[in-house]
């Protein structure tokens, strides 16, 4: 087996993320000024990795985050089975109290093991574990050793935790922020060890604004 690394990333934020507001699968929501500098910012920082590909999700907020990367001509593949989680009924619905609450209850259900839970009309873990599986064992069995993903912040703890041999129920032990980096290296017994996580460094100028 020859030995991958892969540069794992969240997108850029979009004006859900601004307000609090979670998209899930079903809200195609652009990246807003502030993701697009968050883009910009991961871009020239590691502009000079030489990724052989470049994978994002059927959502438009992933590939513009990697827009930069694209630009220079490298390959690169739309991977609809890496979408974030549907929420159901609540994608798009403001964060009221109540909300809050059913939201809370939702992820007590998952860290104490009912990972077959899911808001209603939305997915559970398991099942977005199942199609994440398909969509990363369709890259890793792809020619190319050093990868860029962009994906989701719930999809990522997920795939994480597959990748990583976690119990679903740890997930949120992999915090996420908008343009937050993973480095992951496979080995050639293909495990998976953590290089970098949520990693942060290339958005710190953009703290001084």
């Amino acid at each position: 087996m020859v030995s991958k690394k892969i540069y794992l990333v969240r997108h850029g934020q979009t004006d859900y993320n601004l307000r609090g507001v979670v998209q899930g699968s079903g809200i195609d929501a652009p990246l807003n000024r502030n993701g697009q500098r968050q883009a910009e910012a991961f871009f020239d920082f590691y502009k000079n990795i030489p990724f052989e590909k470049v994978y994002y999700t059927g959502l438009q907020r992933t590939k513009q985050s990697v827009d930069g990367f694209l630009k220079l001509g490298i390959a690169h593949e739309a991977v609809p089975a890496l979408n974030e989680i549907s929420w159901g009924r609540y994608e798009g619905v403001p964060m009221t109290p109540e909300e809050n609450k059913y939201y809370e209850h939702m992820l007590e259900q998952w860290s104490s093991g009912n990972l077959d839970y899911a808001i209603e009309g939305g997915e559970s873990p398991n099942i977005v574990a199942k199609r994440l599986k398909r969509g990363i064992d369709y890259i890793l069995a792809q020619p190319e050793e050093l990868i860029l993903i962009c994906m989701h912040g719930r999809a990522m703890r997920v795939l994480l935790s597959i990748m990583l041999g976690y119990d679903l129920r740890h997930m949120d032990l992999f915090k996420h922020q908008n343009l937050g980096l993973y480095v992951l290296h496979q080995n050639a017994l293909g495990a998976f060890r953590i290089e970098k996580y949520n990693s942060g460094e290339h958005l710190k100028e953009l703290e001084l604004f």
